[in-house]
């Protein structure tokens, strides 16, 4: 039984099951023993691998798509570049670093990075303290400006809620405990939020408000300052019907959301369409989602590995093998999309026209 194990058993026995979101939220974010604020969750020592951690390449080409998106708006200066959850800092630095090759862009940024955990703000000054960056707990925390942000794999780790269909009315999904174990159990009728046309006897529905909330103070800021925002995750691009997301990492392996409390990381599937219709209700235009392997080819990923391997022959294969994990369907290419926003009406790189899947 984990530390956090104990703490919420004692919440449940006094105030009753929680929702999966208040589950969701203090198993990543209790201030003493959350998954996010207590550790390096990243690489093969950690519990998962993002892009950024497969290869140079992801960085590099979210640093072009920033140059570029820069460039088509006049090339402000200074602007506020901000990253939401940052990891170790690797995506930006690896950005910052194919960026440079465009004279004034580094100069220009105004660096911020979004995130609350301790430790993996000493690994983003590790990578990045060369850039003098500063912090912010959230959104709000950013100066005034204009604003590029980037965020990878951030929204996925937001706390969900899910709804359950139940002898025909709509409940929400909780987490109790019997026998000094977490289990899933159903609110009594909800009234909130209406159940969906059709909906089947035991359908789950999910919904991040944290994430919308979000997107609309992204597409506030754009629509106010400026600026274009690229979300990089996995998810979904089209309506979808239902269906359990929730899911659990741990060791690179996959584990039951309930058994490991704040040492294992829990995520959802992102929900692209809620997100993109939350930040244009904030002002933004919405360009749409694109494949993340899509996008990457647009970007010239393929240009770059090929260079990578000439100059380094005997990472050849590796540089082969990263870029397939990156971009082909059968690895992260459809399941991870990105979702391209901005102030104006100038498309964002990539966006201007339909690139497939």
């Amino acid at each position: 039984m984990t530390p956090l194990h104990e703490i919420i058993t004692r919440r449940i026995r006094a105030d009753g099951p929680m929702p999966v979101a208040e589950y969701m939220a203090l198993c990543l974010g209790h201030p003493e023993h959350g998954y996010y604020t207590t550790r390096d969750p990243l690489g093969r020592s950690g519990d998962f691998t993002t892009a950024p951690e497969i290869s140079q390449m992801f960085g590099e080409m979210l640093g072009l798509w920033l140059v570029q998106a820069w460039m088509d708006r006049g090339s402000p200066i200074p602007f506020v570049l901000a990253e939401l959850g940052p990891g170790r800092g690797t995506l930006m630095a690896d950005a910052l670093r194919a960026a440079a090759r465009v004279t004034g862009f580094t100069e220009a940024a105004d660096l911020w990075l979004v995130e609350t955990s301790p430790a993996l703000r000493r690994k983003q000054w590790e990578a990045l303290g060369a850039y003098q960056p500063h912090w912010a707990d959230d959104l709000a925390g950013l100066p005034d400006g204009p604003l590029f942000l980037i965020a990878n794999e951030f929204f996925d780790a937001l706390p969900v809620r899910q709804f359950v269909v139940s002898d025909g009315v709509l409940r929400e999904r909780v987490v109790g405990i019997e026998n000094d174990a977490l289990i899933f159990g159903l609110s009594p009728p909800v009234s909130s939020g209406d159940m969906p046309e059709g909906a089947e006897d035991g359908a789950i529905y999910e919904t991040c408000p944290q994430g919308r909330a979000i997107a609309v103070g992204i597409g506030e800021r754009l629509a106010a300052s400026g600026g274009a925002a690229l979300a990089v995750d996995y998810g979904h691009a089209v309506p979808r019907a239902s269906g359990d997301t929730l899911q659990a990492m741990k060791g690179h392996a996959y584990a039951n959301p309930l058994d490991f409390p704040g040492e294992a990381d829990i995520t959802a599937h992102v929900d692209f369409l809620a997100l993109a219709k939350a930040a244009e209700s904030g002002g933004a235009t919405n360009w749409g989602v694109r494949g993340q392997g899509a996008l990457l080819d647009w970007l010239g990923i393929r240009v770059r590995a090929a260079i990578l391997a000439k100059k380094q022959p005997d990472r050849a294969d590796e540089i082969e093998v990263a870029l397939a994990r990156l971009t082909e369907p059968d690895a992260m290419g459809t399941l991870f999309k990105a979702l391209a926003l901005s102030g104006d009406d100038t498309p964002p790189p990539g966006f201007a026209e339909d690139l497939g899947a």
